[in-house]
């Protein structure tokens, strides 16, 4: 692979761009160092951007929010990267590809960039190659990334814990008020916007979003920031200025009071202990004498004939 011209990707030179991200997501060891090297290149001039996180239930809209939500912010001046957190697609490379169709119109402005998620691995092999396309995309000038989450589960937590700005979208009403969300999703969240919110639903969606309110209201936040909930018609393009508006007022408290730096500092050093456990885990399944040892470990723990603790501290002692 030719050598990514670095001043041709901060000048926002999408072939540039393009070529960096495929360079991060390559698995040979040679592409791995080489991406590493452009990385740490252009770290200074990452970090501007505003990254917000967006996940939500089936068919809440999401591919039409993001384009409508892209579409606000480019209108605004801004320019848009979108990307996708996908562990459960090893074939397709992930729903933005099909997304891209869905987003029309945004994936034909100059102004946005829509990448999917790498067609195969580990969640955290995703999460991580996300991540590094992140900060090439700030590299490259752009001024807001949206992170979509179209797994299910730990994806939701991967995505909160690399963007400034979590955000779950709702459906109005729907019977169970919550619809099957998780508590920990909703603690995760900065907001809950209820899509949809027009025509002979806008009534129930007024509904829904005080059941969320009094729902919300129950869990514990320990942040500056109380969580809102608000309601948008994305395929209208009502209230879309609005859920903006709200990203905005937590980026400048946030900003004002510290936090904001603080919550991506704590991120990035969560982010390398995560990869030390990972590489820790890696060198010790490649070490020979394990495929020896480990089924035998299982059996004697399996038996009662030693500890878990033991066994495990007699594999640990093979890095």
């Amino acid at each position: 692979m030719a050598a990514v011209d670095v001043e041709a990707l901060k000048r926002g030179e999408r072939r540039a761009l393009a070529k960096a991200i495929t360079l991060v997501e390559s698995r040979l060891p040679a592409h791995r160092d080489a991406a590493q090297g452009l990385l740490e290149s252009v770290l200074p001039a990452t970090g501007n951007s505003v990254r917000v996180g967006i996940t939500g239930v089936p068919g809440v809209g999401k591919s039409t929010f993001i384009e409508a939500f892209g579409l606000h912010l480019i209108g605004k001046g801004k320019r848009v990267a979108v990307l996708a957190v996908d562990p459960s697609s090893p074939l397709g490379g992930g729903s933005i590809l099909g997304d891209k169709t869905r987003m029309e119109q945004l994936s034909r402005r100059d102004e946005a960039f829509i990448r999917p998620s790498p067609s195969e691995g580990t969640l955290g092999g995703v999460a991580q190659k996300t991540r590094e396309t992140m900060l090439l995309c700030e590299a490259a000038g752009y001024d807001v990334i949206l992170v979509e989450t179209v797994g299910v589960g730990q994806s939701e937590y991967q995505v909160a814990a690399m963007v400034d700005f979590f955000m779950v979208l709702m459906l109005p009403g729907g019977g169970d008020e919550l619809q099957g969300i998780k508590k920990g999703i909703l603690e995760l969240a900065d907001a809950l916007v209820i899509n949809k919110a027009d025509g002979a639903s806008e009534e129930l969606a007024r509904q829904s979003r005080q059941h969320y309110v009094n729902a919300m209201g129950l869990l514990r936040h320990t942040t500056f920031w109380t969580p809102r909930v608000m309601t948008c018609s994305a395929l209208k393009g009502l209230h879309i200025d609005a859920v903006w508006g709200m990203v905005v007022d937590y980026y400048l408290e946030a900003k004002k009071l510290g936090a904001f730096d603080a919550r991506r500092a704590r991120q990035y050093r969560d982010w390398m202990h995560q990869l030390v456990r990972e590489m820790l885990l890696a060198r010790l399944q490649a070490q020979p004498e394990l495929k020896g040892l480990l089924p035998r470990l299982e059996a004697d723990v399996e038996a009662q004939r030693t500890t878990p603790y033991n066994a495990a501290r007699q594999i640990v002692e093979l890095v």
